[in-house]
């Protein structure tokens, strides 16, 4: 080994016994699904169920004339035959394939509410559960819940919720709101349960995820809202054949939009597809432990404190280390919201409904480094191209080194194992598409390690293309291994303190918003 490197990795011990080293998103041990599935189509045929509130036509008087005349016939059936409760819905579904309708309204699920008996209250603080726990006591953490898997050794769906379609039918995502009111873990938990398809509503108030699909072959979160929740608005785990599309987040304290743990195809094919989505005011617009297999094109990241993260950082993440994503002609801008300010201030110690989400509170739940548009931490054979960042006031990217250890591996020879073979090619830099010019802090940080890195064709928006180090490798020849540059490591591991009671760690900077870049421009 290199004296370099090994000089790094004896140093970084010590420094990874620091708190929080190791928190993250827990869940019980899965595995990926077996990849015979396929990305679910929009249906507007089959079994129907219909969920409606009293007051669901109270702003049809707006809707064009064949959707408000198709709210009115379903407000009768619903008065007829219908539900009241989304849950009460899917607990009544026969046929896999069935479609939900839900009309206008805020959906707050009294009935999940109930406190838990029996072996539920027993289990009731265990955490995680398995999913067979979470299929018997499925309100203990979630308001809504879709199990598709029944009792056998696999984990595929076969029963009556497969291929289920939830469907808001108002004019737009924010006319039919399901809303956790900070009740539970998660508002909707679809667990098991491939083909499921979301479309057209809000989610909004859980203490962790406003949805959260998991172990699932074939999802589609198309035209959804996610906001206002302590920790994510879209997390998916664990899953393949997924995608989001035209999707709005913002509001949460840890991201918008999490595809970890998709399955690991190492570029085969995408796992999951996320386009034309809006990502804004979040701790991290999308991030994603073992974020692999990701085609992320066409979308906007803006005024978070990170537009886009994948790391290979907090261990028991399925795929690690993370790899073989892509990110094409994305828009990336101004993600320079210091939101640690809300614990300094003390709003963030507030119980969560009394903080003021609604008004732009953001509670951040880990250490990241404000106004970086890009950061790979410890991530492999990732491709950016054809993207516009610009006016993230630190870096446009940022590529780290992550040691093996700190995700618990024990394999000495797997110290080295990321930040290799990651490209960044033809992305405009420091210029909108609308040709104003906002420079990054600088266009691209490297602490320099790793093997195969390579810049090229980056165009700048006025002068020269800005970096640390100044001369990046280009792809061919491609560069050898570095161990990375000491000086620049060094002081990342200070962020590893980083907690709600120490939210501005000695030694650590990533939680200070950097100062505007001088010359603007327009």
């Amino acid at each position: 080994m290199k004296t370099t490197g090994f000089r790094t990795a004896v140093v970084l011990v010590s420094l990874l016994l620091l708190p929080g080293a190791a928190a993250a998103h827990l869940e019980r041990p899965v595995q990926f699904p077996s990849g015979l599935g396929s990305v679910p189509a929009y249906r507007t045929d089959g079994p129907i169920l219909v969920v409606c509130k009293p007051d669901s036509l109270a702003g049809a008087a707006r809707y064009p004339r064949a959707l408000k005349k198709l709210n009115q016939r379903l407000f009768v059936e619903c008065q007829q035959v219908g539900f009241s409760h989304i849950q009460d819905a899917i607990n009544a579904v026969v046929e896999p394939g069935t479609r939900i309708l839900i009309l206008p309204g805020v959906y707050a699920e009294e009935p999940s509410l109930a406190p838990p008996s029996g072996h539920c209250a027993d289990i009731a603080t265990t955490f995680p559960l398995s999913y067979e726990e979470q299929q018997a006591c499925p309100h203990l953490n979630n308001l809504i819940a879709i199990f598709g898997d029944g009792p056998d050794a696999d984990i595929a769906c076969e029963g009556r919720l497969c291929n289920l379609q939830l469907e808001g039918t108002g004019l737009s995502p924010v006319d039919v709101v399901i809303d956790g009111r900070f009740t539970k873990l998660n508002v909707i938990r679809a667990d098991r349960a491939d083909g499921v398809y979301f479309r057209n509503f809000t989610v909004q108030h859980s203490t962790f995820n406003s949805l959260y699909v998991i172990e699932t072959d074939g999802f589609v979160i198309d035209q959804l809202v996610g906001r206002w929740n302590d920790e994510y608005a879209f997390l998916t785990f664990a899953s393949d054949h997924g995608l989001y599309a035209d999707c709005e987040a913002y509001g949460n304290g840890d991201s918008g939009i999490y595809p970890g743990s998709a399955a690991d195809l190492h570029g085969v094919r995408a796992a999951t597809e996320i386009r034309r989505c809006r990502a804004h005011h979040n701790l991290i617009g999308l991030s994603g432990t073992a974020g692999n297999s990701l085609s992320v094109h066409d979308n906007d990241f803006f005024n978070n404190s990170v537009g886009i993260s994948l790391d290979s950082v907090f261990p028991n993440h399925p795929g690690l280390p993370q790899n073989s994503s892509t990110f094409v002609n994305n828009r990336i801008w101004n993600n320079n919201q210091d939101y640690y300010r809300f614990y300094r201030d003390g709003t963030c110690f507030k119980p969560s409904a009394e903080r003021g989400y609604e008004q732009g509170v953001v509670c951040p739940s880990l250490g990241v480094p404000i106004g970086t548009g890009i950061l790979f931490a410890g991530g492999n054979l990732n491709n950016v191209r054809q993207n516009w960042i610009w006016d993230n006031w630190r870096f446009g990217t940022m590529q780290l080194w992550v040691p093996a250890f700190v995700r618990e591996e024990e394999d000495p020879d797997k110290l080295f194992d990321t930040s290799h073979f990651n490209q960044y090619l033809d992305n405009r830099m420091g210029v909108s598409p609308a040709g104003h010019v906002r420079a990054n802090g600088l266009d691209f940080w490297w602490d320099e390690e790793g093997e195969g890195n390579c810049w090229e064709d980056n165009v700048p928006g006025t002068g020269a293309i800005t970096s640390d180090p100044a001369v990046l490798p280009v792809c061919d020849p491609p560069a050898p291994f570095s161990p990375g540059n000491l000086e620049k490591q060094l002081p990342l591991f200070a962020c590893l303190a980083w907690s709600p009671e120490n939210v501005d760690p000695p030694g650590c900077d990533f939680t200070q918003r950097p100062p505007r870049p001088p010359h603007l421009g327009q």
